[in-house]
């Protein structure tokens, strides 16, 4: 039977992958942050208590659009509510016994990668599995931001335009695989992308600001999608199985 230790040693080694690809894109985020005004430390602290690359690069286009703090919460909420869903699938392999302090610290290292491996490690999570892949993917993530902030203030300006088509490239990485082996995503993204330069064109909703129009075409386009196209019970569990 392993150990706590033991545990925690499994859950860094398979964090190490994570961590490697956390610094390259946080790397990037950390440019964007210093594009928008954002300092080493603020930047840094935003990366370390808020694990969610689509959500901090969200933040960072609200923060350039000068949006309202009502408007950057919903769109946080609804960015990141996937991961409401996955912490309720984490919940059934803990054990029901388990002190809710250990859930907190859980809760806070829940990513699209980490409860990946999460929920792969057995058939109950220990919670310093989950300790050690946090150990080293969070520090990681901040890193990357600490650097990327650090190395756009030195710089030329030819080299930060070059890493700034990287930001491209990961949005562009993450829908790609996905879309190609499904075609309703593959056009609900056309869709989305329809709906968002209309929203920029027409006279009446572009006067909508940035925030309330992410928030708006996210619920629309995800609830239609889910309405239009639910996933069988039997899909989601095979996806899971392959996370």
């Amino acid at each position: 039977m392993k150990s706590n230790r033991d545990w925690y040693l499994q859950g860094a080694h398979d964090g190490l992958p994570i961590a490697m690809g956390y610094l390259a894109v946080s790397f990037t985020l950390g440019i964007a942050a210093r594009n928008v005004g954002l300092g080493a430390f603020p930047a840094s602290l935003m990366s370390i208590t808020n694990l969610t690359s689509a959500g901090q690069f969200a933040a960072l286009g609200l923060i350039t659009a000068g949006t309202s703090y009502v408007e950057m919460a919903c769109t946080q909420l609804i960015i990141n509510l996937r991961y409401f869903l996955m912490s309720c699938a984490l919940s059934q392999k803990l054990d029901p016994n388990m002190h809710f302090f250990h859930r907190l610290l859980v809760a806070y290292g829940v990513t699209d990668e980490i409860f990946g491996i999460s929920i792969g490690s057995g058939r109950m999570l220990n919670p310093f599995y989950a300790y050690g892949a946090i150990s080293v993917a969070a520090p990681s993530w901040t890193l990357g931001t600490f650097l990327g902030v650090v190395s756009g203030n030195v710089l030329p300006a030819r080299v930060l335009n070059a890493l700034n088509v990287a930001l491209y490239g990961m949005f562009i990485a993450v829908i790609v695989p996905p879309a190609r082996k499904q075609k309703v995503l593959a056009g609900l993204v056309a869709v989305s992308m329809a709906a968002s330069l209309l929203f920029t064109l027409l006279p009446v909703v572009s006067q909508i600001s940035t925030g309330m129009r992410i928030i708006i075409l996210t619920v629309l386009v995800a609830g239609a999608g889910a309405v239009l196209f639910p996933v069988e019970e039997a899909e989601e569990k095979e996806e899971l199985h392959e996370a």
